[in-house]
């Protein structure tokens, strides 16, 4: 059976002017090692590693080396999330101040560490006098030299893997109601688990073999600072086959390290749940049998989340009558990028609907107060929460893709607003269990969001959003990642749930048919201006924006308002039954259904007529829509039945003839 060949590979062997220097390269890496296996004393061995000052030596290596870790980890954590997380000035330079142990000579920073922190250096005296201590030839200045020298490694590592954690999940956790600090420690941190474990191991093992800044800034003194790697150094001059032996004990434990971390460090880290099942989009798969046990998970505690029915009878789950305690208008005014003015009463749906690049995300990060493009002044019912942070404002998020944080079960996800807004574990429990009851995944409550299909994910999400009780909803597209069925399925649970909330839901769309049947009002925007703010029976009659009406299946053509129509930019015209004054930018909207195809030039009543030339055809549900394009007009979309094409005998590059009456045109002015 032939082996499958590696993406970018030939055939699976290297080329001869490579592989003989990497072979090279091996033996001149391998040849040390081998060298301490082949020369130890095997059979004295256990008599040197007992003797009693190794083990002194190796007991301190290990006090030594944990306070360094333990030190890295108070200090290095938050740089490492600083680095990550934080724009300043100087960012570059104090990168460079972590890297700077890496590849200093370790003496070098020995003597650097005498500067700083000896008895003549800089913060020496001071702390010698204020407190009494005393670093250069001492335990505790053989911590801080292992500490100096290691903690790049976990500051790298772990500034690494918060770079490829995105800062959505941090972003939703806080409009959960979460506090920085309960973001920082309930979802940063276990998302890169991986990325601190391998940083950590590395700055143990880098400490436990400091050798040069140990010398020079603490001495070489038994019992105090005489680590095992000075051991070593000793033992060479006294007698080499006990160096050899400690050698080879310390080379044991940093390959141990590497063969746990199983190459963690040289990156690929990805957190947990990282490989959640996407389609080739990067988005969730759709809504198909979620794969994994349909069981809880393991370690799940499932007494406070009985899989019952909501109200029904016999479940535990009490059932709430005001799901939804808060109802609050709302009232924003934007500026920066996205400029408008806000007004919403209490249970409004908005549908926010653009272009790409219109300012629509823009829009929504603005109400979270995530973003410096623009700046909104909110405010909800009686509540002026301009000034408050993210975790304050009860504004809750859906992003696209949901953001669900991948550590978290279901049940735990759902729960986690109101655990973040202080209600007890088991209340909050059931009361997220109720919630992925009425969005229909209660039975996929123990489930982690790897083991959900796109459908069921989204539903979860909208749950998690829902049970934290905001007054301000915001949906960023949140069905566009499902398929057909799925995403009727979930509108309607959306449009039953929504019915009932007291607050004010925003939603960013793309599909008109969620802007018309989940929305009491349309939001226009086009480069963060407000083009039209209306009822979606009014956005639909008269767009006035040209995406928008070619989104809800319409003709748009801008032009200029003229005394009988629309002068178009190419030169062309459009009579209009209802003109506007002349002079106006205007857009004209033409249904498809209204454009007449023909063969021949038409006779008769049309006052717009046009040759043309059959683009595209395509099918939509039962009827076809014709794209024809035309030296005199815009291109123009027609639809007609199957029936009508035959006898026309259409066909991509087939010359037409279109015609649209005065009163089937709408103009509205720009």
């Amino acid at each position: 059976m032939r082996r499958p060949r590696t993406p970018g590979t030939t055939g699976g062997r290297a080329p001869l002017a490579l592989a003989v220097p990497a072979l090279l390269a091996v033996v001149f890496l391998a040849l040390p090692v081998v060298g301490i296996l082949v020369r130890t004393e095997w059979n004295e061995l256990g008599t040197h590693l007992t003797d009693p000052a190794v083990i002194e030596a190796l007991e301190l290596s290990l006090l030594v080396s944990f306070a360094a870790l333990g030190l890295s980890l108070v200090f290095g954590v938050p740089l490492a999330w600083v680095l990550a997380r934080v724009p300043f000035r100087g960012k570059t330079l104090v990168r460079c101040l972590v890297l700077l142990p890496m590849v200093l000579p370790p003496t070098v920073g020995g003597v650097a560490l005498l500067l700083g922190f000896g008895r003549r250096g800089l913060l020496g005296p001071w702390l010698e006098g204020a407190f009494g201590i005393t670093l250069p030839f001492h335990t505790a200045g053989a911590i801080v030299a292992a500490a100096f020298v290691a903690m790049p490694f976990l500051v790298i590592s772990l500034e690494g893997a918060l770079g490829g954690l995105r800062p959505g999940y941090e972003e939703t956790a806080a409009s959960l109601g979460a506090s920085p600090v309960r973001v920082f420690r309930t979802v940063t941190l276990p998302m890169v688990a991986p990325g601190l474990i391998a940083g950590a191991a590395l700055t143990w093992a880098r400490a436990l073999g400091e050798f040069g800044a140990t010398i020079t800034f603490a001495g070489n003194l038994p019992g105090a600072t005489q680590t095992l790697p000075l051991q070593v150094y000793l033992l060479l001059q006294e007698d080499p086959e006990a160096a050899t032996s400690v050698s080879l004990l310390l080379l044991a434990i940093a390959m141990a390290v590497l063969i746990a971390l199983r190459g963690r460090w040289a990156g690929g880290l990805t957190a947990p749940g990282a490989a959640d099942r996407r389609d080739g989009s990067g988005r969730p798969a759709p809504d198909e049998p979620a794969s994994g046990a349909s069981g809880p998970e393991e370690g799940t505690d499932t007494r406070d989340a009985p899989r019952a029915q909501a109200g029904a009878p016999g479940s535990s789950v009490p059932s709430e009558p005001d799901p939804f305690p808060h109802r609050s208008s709302l009232h924003a005014r934007l500026t920066g990028f996205t400029r408008l003015t806000l007004d919403a009463e209490p249970g409004s749906t908005i549908a926010v609907v653009g272009p790409n690049g219109a300012g629509k995300t823009t829009l929504l990060r603005a109400l979270l107060g995530l973003t410096p493009r623009a700046h909104a002044e909110l405010r909800l019912g009686d509540a002026e929460v301009t000034g408050l942070p993210p975790h304050r404002r009860g504004v809750a998020w859906v992003p696209q893709d949901g953001a669900l944080f991948p550590h978290l079960s279901a049940l735990g996800n759902t729960a986690y607003g109101l655990r973040a807004q202080g209600v007890p574990r088991a209340e909050a429990r059931r009361a997220a269990l109720s919630w992925l009851e009425r969005l229909g995944v209660g039975p996929l409550a123990h489930r982690r969001p790897a083991q959900l299909s796109g459908g069921q994910a989204q539903r979860v999400a909208l749950a998690r959003a829902l049970a934290a009780r905001p007054r301000l909803l915001l949906l960023d597209e949140p069905l566009a990642a499902l398929d057909q069925t799925t995403r009727a399925r979930v509108r309607h649970t959306l449009r039953t749930h929504l019915e009932s909330f007291g607050g004010v839901c925003l939603i960013v769309t793309h599909d008109p048919v969620e802007a018309v049947s989940l929305a009491d009002r349309v939001l226009v925007l086009e480069e963060g201006r407000a083009l039209q703010y209306a009822p979606p029976a009014e956005v639909t009659r008269h767009p006035r924006s040209p995406w928008v009406a070619r989104m809800l299946g319409r003709n748009a053509w801008p032009g200029t308002a003229t005394g009988d129509g629309l002068s178009l930019p190419g030169g062309g015209r459009l009579i209009a039954a209802e003109p506007l004054p002349a002079g106006a930018p205007a857009l004209a909207v033409i249904a498809p259904e209204a454009v007449s195809v023909h063969r021949r030039e038409p006779d008769g009543s049309p006052r717009n007529v046009w040759p043309g030339t059959v683009r595209e055809i395509t099918a939509t549900g039962s009827r076809l829509r014709v794209l024809i394009t035309s030296p005199e007009a815009p291109d123009l979309v027609a639809e007609i039945t199957p029936q009508a094409a035959a006898e026309l005998g259409l066909a991509e590059g087939a010359a037409v003839w279109t015609s649209v009456k005065a009163t089937e045109v709408s103009l509205g002015e720009l």
